[in-house]
């Protein structure tokens, strides 16, 4: 069997900060000189190549160009490596990866997106482990030769997780991240135990014809292998409900120039309040074309949309059920979908379903 080859694409964060002696200031180190900040290298038997996106950024300074060119490079360099591993800050990389997820149609060799709570160069970093298992990750093989994980995914903390189910939960431990609604895909103690009946190893029937519905719409011919998706929109709004939020600050929301979809942030299994002035508004945005989906300010669960009166008058005035899907999810799909020209029911009917194992539709 041929030895892996893993391309690092180093994109910013803490991971590749190291102290100016002098200054004591925390500086990106250069990554052409990984070897020699990390020798555990040294004791992986395949090759490892690692690369520098452009200048660092820190991942709160992220856009969807940014995505976009992270997509493209693991395209440009796809047909030479088997796997890839995205070194990125933490406070948005599950946007990242969830949005890399629905970008990469035909993806069959495994991402694994992780980095640290502190700089790799510090003695307690985290970083170390959180790298070298990564790259073991990206590296690993069944007995048939086929890559274990190939799909977009987080290592932090011992658990690999599907990238569009994670979300960060913590800004000082080191276990960051937490897959509320979806079991993990790897655990790694003495031995890395893969879940592989929880793994997309293929296409199902709702995905691919879904990408066959992206390319008719970008005039995209469909070809073997990768093909990345790079069209968005971020008109995109986000809106948290509260008990007694005022009609002034929704309706601020709502009329935002551009807006095409919004995001409520509910209570419980999908709740919202009765007002007739906020049912009002919502039936107004279907009208005017504007996508609203319900998601539920829990972590753990999913909406369940007509359970009760208060989600009721949700699903009447054209709500979309967000079922278990984190908001980074929720968000990244939403531009994904805007962004390729889809009409408002088409993108009503791929919200209803997974596209990349993003979300557990029920009923």
């Amino acid at each position: 069997m041929k030895s892996p080859e893993i391309l690092i694409i180093y994109t910013g964060g803490t991971i590749g900060m190291v102290e100016n002696h002098a200054s004591h200031a925390l500086e990106a180190f250069d990554w052409s000189h990984l070897q020699a900040r990390v020798p555990e290298l040294e004791q992986f038997h395949f090759h490892i190549d690692a690369i520098t996106l452009g200048d660092p950024i820190d991942s709160s300074d992220m856009t969807p160009d940014d995505w976009v060119r992270m997509a493209h490079a693991i395209a440009s360099n796809y047909a030479r490596y088997d796997g890839f591993v995205l070194l990125h800050g933490t406070d948005t990389m599950a946007y990242t990866a969830s949005f890399l997820s629905f970008m990469l149609e035909g993806l069959a060799k495994p991402v694994v997106i992780t980095g640290s709570q502190l700089p790799i160069g510090q003695l307690r970093t985290d970083g170390k482990e959180n790298l070298l298992t990564s790259i073991e990750i990206a590296a690993a093989r069944d007995a048939e030769g086929l890559p274990i994980v190939p799909e977009v995914c987080i290592f932090f903390e011992n658990e690999l997780m599907r990238g569009n189910r994670t979300t960060k939960i913590n800004s000082e431990g080191f276990n960051a991240f937490r897959s509320y609604n979806f079991p993990p895909l790897a655990k790694a103690g003495i031995h890395i135990e893969y879940n592989t009946h929880e793994i997309i190893q293929h296409p199902t029937p709702a995905s691919s014809a879904c990408y066959a519905l992206l390319r008719e719409k970008t005039g995209r011919p469909q070809h073997e292998g990768l093909i990345v998706h790079d069209r968005y929109d971020n008109h995109v709004a986000i809106l948290t409900l509260f008990p007694g939020i005022d009609e002034s600050v929704v309706r601020a929301v709502a009329e935002t120039p551009g807006l095409r979809a919004l995001i409520l942030q509910t209570f419980g299994s999908g709740n919202a309040p009765q007002k007739e002035w906020f049912i009002s508004i919502l039936h107004d945005l279907n009208r005017r074309g504007i996508i609203v989906v319900n998601t539920s300010q829990c972590e753990r669960g999913t909406v369940e949309m007509g359970r009760y009166e208060t989600s009721l008058q949700l699903l009447r005035a054209g709500v979309l059920n967000g079922y278990d899907s984190t908001l980074e999810c929720v968000v990244t799909k939403l531009m994904f979908l805007l962004g390729h020209d889809c009409t408002q029911e088409e993108i009503r009917q791929l919200m209803s379903i997974s596209i990349a194992g993003e979300v557990n539709v029920r009923g």
